[in-house]
């Protein structure tokens, strides 16, 4: 089943069930999704690594308001940001721990001989293709920064 198909099954059931939030956060990939296929030169269906990409872009577009929201003392609206974000985050697959990526970010570095911040670039293509979908950038950029230094 396509993501679009998965959505539009949720959105069924958030509309039954009246709710709203879910219904926005849906109604959000929905949109994603059709954006994606009708630019240009895009093909009618997205790919698998395109539909994760697209998701964990909406995930982090909901955390950061909410974190810009909560730095300016207005949970009343960083609190919806948030619940749209754990919505979302439903169709991803799940994520990893930070042992885990460490894990791969150690063996990747051992594997390309990486020895201090100018690999980083190297270091950081393979672990984003390592771990796509399954951790967000930046715990990975964390982790190989910690790892490099």
């Amino acid at each position: 089943m396509s993501l679009q198909a998965k959505v539009m099954t949720a959105m069924k059931e958030a509309m039954k069930a009246k709710d709203s939030n879910a219904l926005a956060s849906l109604r959000a990939i929905k949109s994603a999704i059709l954006l994606a296929q009708t630019e240009s030169g895009a093909k009618e269906e997205l790919t698998g690594d395109q539909e994760l990409k697209l998701l964990q872009k909406l995930v982090k577009q909901r955390k950061d308001s909410a974190a810009i929201f909560s730095e300016q003392s207005r949970e009343d609206l960083a609190q919806p940001e948030l619940d749209q974000a754990q919505v979302i985050e439903q169709f991803l697959p799940e994520q990893l721990s930070e042992s885990a990526i460490e894990k791969i970010v150690v063996d990747i570095i051992a594997k390309t001989g990486a020895e201090g911040m100018k690999d980083m670039g190297k270091v950081m293509g393979m672990a984003n293709a390592a771990l796509t979908g399954k951790a967000d950038g930046k715990t990975i950029s964390t982790i190989v920064k910690s790892k490099l230094s």
